[in-house]
């Protein structure tokens, strides 16, 4: 293993929507060998997502909305069928998926339970997401979603059954890792 990690110089690179830093550090190999390296490291902060799901209807809520990095990727319509998600700004990841979840979708959740946290891509974005999953009803839903106004977001939301959800995986139509995640986890823990 490397150790005696040390960060030599940070350059931004880009400080426009996010920060793209480029970052030299050095490290000692276990033969003693002193190495240096650099890397880009894009922050665009921590974030949360939330699986919505009702286990008397087996049921999942779930958002679609356009993502540009997708459409340049190959994604023809640039669409995405997500789990609800926000970025923490200033918020702790509770209080940001609680708000979130009322702005995307319309259900203010009472119960929001934290099932774990993941780096999506360690390689080259700094960003943690935070996953947390709640049970809803339709008697939670205070407004029709869709997320805010003054951010363009124009959400819609979908309501679905879990195994309709789970094909909707294998056949390639949710492409997205944290839906997949928070699917898979309502799954394996027979929550629905």
């Amino acid at each position: 293993m490397i150790k005696d990690i040390r960060i030599t110089k940070t350059e931004v690179l880009s400080d426009n929507w996010y920060t793209l830093r480029k970052v030299t550090y050095e490290y000692t190999k276990p033969n003693g060998a002193v190495v240096s390296q650099h890397r880009e490291a894009y922050d665009r902060g921590n974030g949360a997502t939330i699986l919505l799901y009702n286990k008397e209807q087996g049921t999942v809520i779930l958002t679609r909305q356009f993502r540009l990095p997708t459409y340049v990727n190959g994604n023809p319509t640039g669409m995405m069928i997500e789990a609800c998600a926000g970025l923490l700004d200033k918020d702790n990841p509770e209080d940001c998926i609680r708000r979130e979840t009322e702005e995307e979708t319309g259900y203010k959740v009472t119960d929001v339970r934290k099932v774990f946290e993941s780096y999506m891509s360690p390689g080259s974005v700094t960003e943690i997401i935070y996953f947390f999953v709640a049970e809803y009803s339709k008697d939670m839903k205070v407004s029709e979603g869709g997320g805010v106004d003054y951010e363009e977001e124009n959400i819609e939301v979908l309501e679905m059954g879990i195994d309709e959800a789970m094909n909707l995986v294998a056949t390639g139509e949710i492409k997205d890792a944290k839906t997949i995640m928070l699917l898979q986890y309502i799954k394996l823990n027979g929550i629905l």
